[in-house]
Formats: structure tokens, sequence, C-alpha cells
């Protein structure tokens, strides 16, 4: 499941791609089977494992090029382990909003992209994050939770004043919304497992149905917020 839209990030083969609070790899996957060298960083030991050994499986079946390639770096956001502008693109999901000093994240995420390079960084949208927020503390209120709430703008503010030009916008996940809302109101309830095993359903079996259904509502109901942004060259 993708936040991120590759070809409107411009991933090619032969790029440089940095997959920032990765996770277990979903963005890190895809730029791999597109032919790119990623290198994916979390701070989680347990689910950088778990990207290094999904990526060995993709390339045991042939799903990613030959000279295409794959690593994960446990790293601090905050001061990242790589040289001045080292990476093609750089891409930073649902990570941000659990970082008390994101200005410093994004510093180093505009610091390592070079000129000319793009981001894609993706935070949970305002609305559906209020909701929540107003429907469960423990939503948000615990170790490792979300610390703060973005509007777009003001995320646009933030890249701006690291350097990037925001030249693009979108939104994703409008069928998980929903999900959240009843989750945060009625946690473990048989509603709440009917429609998670729905959108476990939609994810793997992907229809076209729901697919339709989801790119209709993202601009009203998306779940996550997603902001493509320039770095200028000079």
């Amino acid at each position: 499941m993708l936040t991120v839209d590759y070809d409107r990030l411009g991933v090619r083969r032969g790029m440089s791609v940095l997959d920032l609070g990765c996770g277990e790899g979903r963005h890190a996957f895809e730029a791999y089977r597109r032919g790119a060298h990623v290198v994916a960083v979390d701070l989680s030991a347990k689910d950088l494992a778990t990207t290094r050994e999904w990526c060995a499986a993709i390339r045991l079946a042939g799903e990613a090029p030959a000279d295409a390639s794959a690593a994960a770096v446990r790293a601090d956001l905050r001061a990242l382990p790589f040289p001045d502008n080292s990476f093609d693109r750089v891409i930073a999901s649902e990570v941000l909003e659990h970082i008390p000093d994101d200005a410093s994240a994004i510093a180093e995420l505009a610091r390592v992209l070079k000129p000319g390079g793009r981001a894609a960084v993706t935070v949970p949208r305002w609305f559906p994050e209020r909701v929540c927020w107003a429907l469960s503390d423990e939503y948000h209120a615990n170790e490792g939770g979300h610390v703060r709430i973005y509007k777009a703008s003001e995320l646009s503010q933030r890249l701006a004043d690291a350097g990037l030009k925001t030249i693009g916008r979108g939104h994703a996940h409008a069928l998980h919304s929903p999900y959240w809302w009843l989750k945060c109101a009625a946690d473990d309830s048989a509603a709440v497992r009917a429609y998670h095993k729905l959108l476990v359903w939609d994810i793997t079996a992907r229809p076209r149905l729901t697919r339709w259904a989801e790119k209709g509502l993202n601009p009203v109901l998306g779940k996550s917020v997603v902001l493509y942004a320039r770095k200028p060259t000079a």
C-alpha cells in the first residue's frame, strides 16, 4: 500500500532513492522494483531486518533489475550519516508527525537531496487526524505516537524554510479514514474487525470498484496528504 505516487515523484532506473522512516520498507520496495539504488533508514532494528528480508526476496524472485541495489541503515533522521547532495529522490512517509524536532529532520532531508532533486513528504491529513484525536487520547498520546497535526500549508512552509519548493500536492487512503474513526470510537468491536478485513481484502485484491471509489474520495477524505517538493539547483 503506497502513499506516494512514484510516477509523480519521477523515480527512474539508476536513481539514488532515500526512504526515511521506512518502517518495514513498503516504499523502498517499489523504488527497488523500479531499478533504483535504494537506502532505507529507520531507528527500529526489527523493521530494518524485515526490510532486508523482503528486499532479498524481491531480488531472488527477479522482481528488481540486476543493476538495482537496496540497503537498510539504522539512523536518526535528525542526523543522517550521508554527505550533502547524495540522493536524487527522498521519501519521508508518515514519519514527521512522530518527531518533536521536525525542523531538524526536514533540514537533514533537504541537505542530503541533490540540487534539482525531488522529495515526497506525507503526513496524516488535518481533518481526519483531528477527528481521531478528538475521539481517542490513546490514538496519539503514547510513546512514539503522533505529536502534532499538520495543515498542508504549514508543512509546505516548513519545507520552504529548509529550502525546498512545493511543486505538487496529493491525497491518499480515503477508505482508511472511516476505519480509524471507528477504531478510535469503538476499538476491538465487531465493526472494527469487519472493516479491517475489508481493508486487507482491498489491499491484496485491489478490485477496480474500490480503487475508483478511493480515487474519487481522496480529495475529500484522504487519510494522508502528500507534498511533492524540489530542491533548487542554485
